[in-house]
């Protein structure tokens, strides 16, 4: 039953990043209909917070009061039900908020507890099916607008409230990883506060050469100020139109960062590796090498124990573009705030 129990959510988390091709339900945006906006003064208005007692973080930090940065972590699309018409999800919700700390927190926003204090706002994040014709032009804009003003208050309350100057890492996946690229456009990019980021973490969205005026990829494990991306695939396989959301968004000739040595390299060994974080909750080190080929991050089949059942079937590893570096993005993490004080006191 623990076995199949894992399995079942990993099937689901596959759903929710790559995606079941399926009709969804939908209705007609309407002002009206669009869920009560957060309170950010509220803490309950946050998935994670420093200050959550109960957060599940606090199973992850070792010594919080500690940590000299911020990590400002947006979720991914968890609002997916293809029988649910809401266009943008309810954060006063018991199970959406659930889903939230269980899943993407948990699984994703922990990467980050070694390097700073964890924030992360509930947001009206989009449905799923927003990202794709006709739904996109039939509401799927306006609802991302909504989705993205939640994500500006909450970033502006935080700045305004819990910063106090302290070093930033942005850190997004998916749909999350979109609203980072558009918290650095409207708040870092040739502005003062590209002072204070140490990284952008934004896996799972494609970022364009030319995105950012002064905001560029980085290329070592220490450099700071600038984003890093990849879009996973199972080694040999590419985005396949009608199949992958990411065919849409792929280019041959897009930066891609490889998240186990930080560099130019192209390829890793996979004694390189650091640890996958599995939703049976261990790490597994020396699971997986990478090739980046094409615009994407190949990723060999991962060593992890009961994975056969679903990694086999599927060649689009965008629901573990996270997990499958869990531990390389920690310790990564760790250095780029330790070369960011280093920098400041040169």
């Amino acid at each position: 039953m623990k076995i199949l129990s894992k399995h079942i959510l990993l099937i689901f988390i596959a759903c929710l990043f790559f995606g079941c091709k399926t009709e969804y339900a939908t209705k007609d945006f309407i002002i009206s209909d669009i869920p009560a906006k957060p309170d950010y003064s509220d803490i309950s208005s946050w998935a994670a917070h420093p200050q959550k007692k109960e957060g599940i973080l606090n199973n992850f930090y070792s010594n919080k009061e500690s940590l000299k940065a911020d990590v400002f972590y947006i979720y991914p699309t968890l609002l997916t039900n293809k029988d649910d018409n809401n266009w943008n999800s309810d954060i006063y919700n018991v199970e959406n908020k659930k889903r939230v700390k269980d899943i993407a927190i948990q699984y994703q926003a922990s990467a980050w507890t070694g390097a700073g204090k964890v924030y992360s706002p509930y947001y009206r994040q989009v449905h799923y099916r927003s990202f794709y014709e006709p739904y996109t032009s039939n509401g799927g804009k306006k609802a991302g607008i909504v989705a993205y003003q939640d994500i500006k208050s909450a970033f502006e309350y935080y700045l305004k409230y819990f910063n106090q100057g302290r070093p930033i890492i942005l850190a997004g996946h998916s749909q999350g990883a979109f609203h980072c690229k558009l918290l650095i456009r409207d708040y870092f990019d040739g502005k003062e506060l590209q002072n204070q980021l140490v990284a952008a973490y934004i896996p799972g969205v494609k970022v364009d050469d030319f995105e950012f005026k002064s905001i560029y990829h980085l290329k070592s494990p220490e450099e700071t100020g600038g984003y890093l991306n990849w879009n996973t695939f199972k080694i040999k396989r590419k985005p396949k139109k009608g199949k992958h959301p990411a065919f849409y968004s792929w280019k041959k000739t897009q930066f891609v960062t490889n998240p186990i040595t930080w560099s130019n390299e192209r390829v890793s060994n996979i004694d390189d590796h650091k640890g996958l974080f599995s939703f049976d909750k261990k790490i597994y080190p020396k699971a997986l090498s990478v090739k980046i080929y094409d615009g994407i991050l190949w990723s060999s089949f991962p060593k992890i124990d009961n994975s056969n059942f679903m990694l086999r079937t599927i060649s689009n590893y965008h629901f573990g573009d996270i997990n499958l570096f869990w531990k390389d993005i920690y310790e990564n993490a760790i250095l780029r705030v330790n070369s960011f004080y280093n920098l400041k006191k040169d």
